[in-house]
């Protein structure tokens, strides 16, 4: 956003750019010329997984071509295991659950071409420990112990790891504040809290691992006076936390310890107004990443009426139910 356009729009709220967002997304795909588009490219998967997410809360998710996108995503699968991040990267498991994401939106699970060697290569990541790495270069994070488990409830194969050990490995990650790091020891920040805490939702253990009102405490602390959230103290807020930090707090039960209105005002204030796609402050440029967490966080708040997104998978619900999911966290469930 320009900076005129940043300053004609100060001390006003916007309304939600519905079709601005939606033109947004869509033109993302055509930008073939720019260095952003070729500088992203080792994250395609995730991208395209952040714009159908972006595109299902704003009602137009038949604004994806599914004969185009499942192809694609099938020629990133690996043979031994796992998908990539685009056609001819190496396995990871980021961009294995993003790629499962997809596939269940579409409900196309049922096409993997190597479906057991994927479960294989998901749970040989967990570590004797109960942590998980993401690749055979055996970086350790949470973010890890929540793509694995994730990953292998949609594949219906939590049986093939160690669950004990890896709600004891997460256990160790939680600090005196309630919240948890990306391994023991580490500072807590809200986007490890968030895979920590939906980690432990889907295995069923999220109590007595935590403590509610500690850990929402922390999470409600996040909220700056202009309303916007940020990852951890004196940290500036970014759109992003309006889905880690809400997130966890809707998991918990704790959303109404934040003021939602005031989040809602901040997230509509970092549109742009002119191009659409939503960015992380109010003047940046957009990107489809604070796009879809902006609208999450709205959808998440109940806000316009959005459909409604699950904290824990950050899929639709209605997907979720279609899956056979139980949603505990969701009181309508």
């Amino acid at each position: 956003m320009s900076s005129s356009s940043s300053k004609s729009n100060e001390g006003s709220i916007p309304p939600l750019l519905i079709e601005k967002h939606v033109s947004f997304i869509q033109a993302l795909a055509s930008k073939k010329d720019t260095f952003e588009y070729w500088a992203t490219e080792h994250l395609r998967m995730s991208g395209i997984y952040w714009g159908m997410g972006a595109l299902y809360i704003l009602s137009s998710i038949d604004k994806l071509d599914k004969k185009e996108i499942i192809p694609w995503i099938l020629k990133c699968e690996h043979s031994e295991g796992g998908f990539g991040g685009n056609i001819g990267h190496d396995p990871h498991l980021l961009y294995t659950l993003s790629a499962l994401q997809i596939l269940a939106e579409f409900d196309s699970l049922d096409l993997m071409q190597h479906k057991e060697a994927t479960i294989k290569f998901l749970s040989s990541l967990q570590q004797p420990d109960g942590s998980f790495v993401g690749d055979k270069w055996k970086e350790v994070d949470t973010r890890f112990s929540y793509c694995a488990i994730y990953s292998l409830r949609l594949l219906n194969a939590l049986h093939t790891i160690d669950s004990d050990k890896a709600v004891e490995h997460i256990q160790k990650c939680r600090n005196f504040d309630g919240a948890f790091g990306t391994i023991p020891g580490a500072e807590s920040h809200a986007g490890m809290t968030f895979c920590c805490v939906a980690a432990l939702a889907i295995l069923g253990r999220l109590y007595p691992t935590i403590d509610p009102d500690l850990l929402g405490w922390w999470l409600a602390e996040r909220q700056k006076p202009h309303g916007g959230l940020c990852g951890r103290p004196e940290k500036s807020a970014d759109v992003c936390y309006s889905w880690w930090v809400l997130s966890s707090l809707s998991i918990i039960n704790r959303l109404h310890w934040i003021d939602n209105d005031k989040l809602k005002d901040w997230i509509l204030q970092c549109q742009d107004t002119e191009t659409g796609g939503i960015a992380d402050k109010p003047g940046d440029l957009p990107d489809v990443f604070h796009t879809f967490f902006g609208v999450a966080g709205l959808s998440l708040m109940g806000y316009f009426s959005l459909p409604l997104i699950d904290p824990t998978y950050a899929l639709p619900v209605n997907t979720l139910k279609r899956l056979g999911y139980e949603l505990p966290w969701h009181k309508d469930s």
